[in-house]
C-alpha cells in the first residue's frame, strides 16, 4: 500500500498549488512573401524617383558634384597647410589661386589647340588623304582592292569646322560653370572645418556611427586625391612622349589623358585615339604604331604598376560595373556625368563596403577579391576569398 502511494505522483491541485504552465516556444514571425516583395517594390520606386529628379536637375547638380569633387581633391592640401599653422584665409587663397591657375592654363591650351587645328585643317586633310592613299596602293600591290572614296567622304572639313564651333561654345560655357564650381568648392572647404563638430552635436549620433562616417570620408578623400595624382602622372607622361615624337598639340592630348584617366580602360582608349590619329596624319603608319605603343605602356605601367601600390588592388571596379556606370551617369547627368561616373560609383562602393549589411554589394561591384589597404587607416584587410 505504501509502495503504491510512493509510486504515484501527487497532484498539485490537491495541495492547493497552481499547475506550472507548459513551456511553449514563442513562434518567430517571418515576413510573408508579399511583404518582402512590397519592400523591394517601394525601394525600387524610390530609386526611380530619385534618379528622375537627378536627371531633371542635372544642370544644377553637375556643378555641385564637380565642386564636391574638387573640394575632395584639395582637402588634403588644405588640411596639410592648416596642420602647419597656416592661417585659414591664406590657405584658402593659395588653393583658390592654384585652381584658377589650372583653369586658365586649361582654357588657354584648349583654345590654342582649337584655333591651331582650325587653321591647319586643310593641310591635315591633305596629309590624311596622302597617307591613306599610300595604304590603298600597298594593299592594291598585294592583291587587295579597297576603294578610299567612302573614307574621303567621311573626312569632311565642313563637319569638322562645325564640331570646332561647338567646342568653342562649350569652352565659353565651361568658363562660367567652372567659376561657380571653384566658388562652391571654396565654401565646401570652409564648411569642412566646422562640419565635424556640428555632426557630433546631432542627437542620436553615437561614437561608433561617427567613427564609421569618419572612415568613409577619409576613404573617399584619399581615393580622389591619389587618383588625381595618378591621373596627373599619366597626363605628364603622355605629354612628354608626344613631345619626343614631335606631334602637334601634345599638351592638349596630355590634358585629355589626365581628364579621361578617371574612367578606367574606356577613358584610356578614348584619350589615345586623337593622338594616334594625328601621328598617322603627320608621319604615317609607323609613327602612329609607336605612339599607340607608348600610350599602352604608360597606361599599363601607371594603372597596373604604380596605382595599386597606393590605392590597393581591392579598390577597383569590375569592367562590367565601369561600363554600366559610364552609361548610367552619362544618361542621368550628361557628358560630365560620364567623367564623374567612376568617382561617383567608387564613392558608392566605399559607402556600401563600410556596412556589414551592404558589404556584399560592394564585393559584387569590385574585381577579384585580394588583400588591400584600407584608405585612411593604413592597415591591411583581407577580403574573403572567392568561392571556388
Amino acid at each position: 500500500m505504501a509502495a503504491r502511494l510512493r509510486a504515484n505522483e501527487i497532484d498539485p491541485g490537491e495541495v492547493g498549488e497552481e499547475p506550472a504552465p507548459p513551456s511553449e516556444a514563442v513562434p518567430v514571425r517571418r515576413p510573408h512573401g508579399w511583404q518582402v516583395a512590397h519592400t523591394y517594390l517601394v525601394t525600387a520606386a524610390a530609386l526611380v524617383i530619385v534618379v528622375a529628379g537627378m536627371r531633371a536637375a542635372s544642370d544644377m547638380l553637375v556643378p555641385f558634384l564637380l565642386a564636391i569633387f574638387v573640394a575632395g581633391i584639395c582637402a588634403p592640401l588644405y588640411q596639410g597647410m592648416r596642420r602647419r599653422h597656416v592661417p585659414t584665409p591664406f590657405a584658402i587663397l593659395a588653393i583658390m589661386l592654384v585652381m584658377l591657375g589650372g583653369l586658365l592654363l586649361l582654357i588657354g591650351v584648349v583654345e590654342r589647340a582649337v584655333t591651331g587645328f582650325a587653321g591647319n585643317l586643310e593641310s591635315y586633310q591633305a596629309a590624311f588623304l596622302a597617307q591613306t592613299d599610300k595604304i590603298w596602293l600597298w594593299l592594291a600591290a598585294n592583291g587587295i582592292e579597297i576603294s578610299g572614296e567612302l573614307l574621303r567622304d567621311q573626312f569632311n572639313p565642313q563637319a569638322l569646322i562645325r564640331h570646332l564651333g561647338a567646342i568653342a561654345v562649350t569652352l565659353r560655357n565651361l568658363v562660367t560653370t567652372t567659376f561657380v564650381v571653384v566658388l562652391v568648392a571654396i565654401f565646401i572647404l570652409l564648411e569642412g572645418t566646422a562640419l565635424p563638430d556640428k555632426v557630433r552635436r546631432v542627437p542620436g549620433v553615437s561614437s561608433e556611427a561617427w567613427s564609421h562616417l569618419s572612415q568613409i570620408v577619409a576613404d573617399l578623400r584619399r581615393y580622389m586625391f591619389l587618383k588625381t595624382v595618378m591621373s596627373l602622372l599619366t597626363g605628364a607622361l603622355v605629354t612628354l612622349w608626344l613631345l619626343l615624337l614631335d606631334i602637334d598639340f601634345a599638351i592638349l592630348f596630355g590634358v585629355l589623358a589626365f581628364a579621361l584617366n578617371y574612367i578606367p580602360v574606356i577613358g584610356s582608349i578614348v584619350a589615345a585615339l586623337p593622338g594616334v590619329l594625328l601621328a598617322f596624319i603627320e608621319y604615317g603608319l609607323g609613327t602612329s604604331a609607336i605612339t599607340a605603343l607608348g600610350y599602352v605602356a604608360i597606361n599599363v605601367g601607371v594603372s597596373n604598376g604604380i596605382e595599386p601600390r597606393y590605392l590597393g588592388n581591392g579598390l577597383g571596379l569590375s569592367p562590367l560595373v565601369v561600363i554600366v556606370s559610364v552609361l548610367f551617369w552619362g544618361w542621368v547627368l550628361g557628358p560630365m556625368g560620364m567623367l564623374l561616373s567612376v568617382p561617383l560609383t567608387m564613392s558608392l562602393k566605399i559607402v556600401l563596403e563600410s556596412d556589414e549589411g551592404t558589404r556584399w554589394l560592394a564585393v559584387l561591384m569590385g574585381g577579384r577579391p585580394r588583400s588591400r589597404k584600407v584608405l585612411g587607416a593604413g592597415r591591411l584587410r583581407a577580403d574573403p576569398p572567392a568561392a571556388e
